[in-house]
């Protein structure tokens, strides 16, 4: 089992937390992919949608995307439990990350790749194209984000984890999540909730990166 990633990118940070926080060991080939190395082979046949990370496993299945390869993870070393282990708990934890994902990560996602002069030609993952940076959709990225914001601030004033009583893959996602305002200078104080939960994480020694 083989872990194709590239360190800087907030998805492949994702399993890297995962990982640590699983104490799971893999080894691991960095993708260039500022340099475009995924469109080259053998990653591009490996990965069609060109983007990192992706996981080979020992009979050459390669599975994509960040959750997905830590739901597989999961299954082969469940220990401890980061996608719940109740049917209610494996629902509730699910639920938060589409929550995240949905509401705040990918408008976040879009809002820096429009932004930061970096991403110019790569406006969408996995692409080189002529989309151009659009600025309406860094506004909509931290408009969005403010509503995310405001719905779970009160949440997190009464839990110590997004999704209930210990450290799940909705706190992985919505770290990276919260972490992506910086490079779009996105004011976060008005959160002290969220941004009390966001500090106990980044002091967790997995998260480190």
């Amino acid at each position: 089992m083989k872990l194709y990633s590239f360190d800087p990118a907030a998805n492949a940070q994702r399993v890297k937390v995962f990982l640590a926080e699983k104490q799971m060991n893999l080894p691991i080939v960095e993708v260039n992919v500022r340099e475009g190395a995924q469109f080259e082979e053998p990653f591009a046949s490996m990965n069609p949608f060109n983007c990192v990370p992706f996981l080979e496993l020992d009979d050459g299945t390669v599975i994509a995307e960040s959750v997905s390869i830590c739901r597989y993870l999961e299954e082969v070393h469940p220990e401890p439990s980061m996608f719940g282990r109740t049917p209610e708990e494996r629902a509730v934890i699910d639920m938060w990350v589409r929550r995240v994902e949905l509401d705040a990560f990918l408008p976040m996602l879009h809002a820096v790749r429009n932004h930061l002069p970096m991403f110019e030609g790569r406006v969408l993952p996995g692409t080189r194209s002529e989309l151009p940076q659009l600025t309406e959709l860094v506004q909509r990225g931290q408009d969005a984000m403010a509503v995310f914001l405001d719905r779970i601030e009160p949440c997190m004033g009464r839990r110590e984890f997004l999704a209930g009583g210990a450290l799940s893959i909705a706190d992985i996602t919505g770290f990276f999540t919260i972490r992506m305002t910086k490079a779009v200078e996105m004011d976060t104080s008005r959160w002290p909730n969220v941004m009390a939960w966001f500090a106990r994480l980044a002091a967790r020694p997995a998260f480190d990166v």
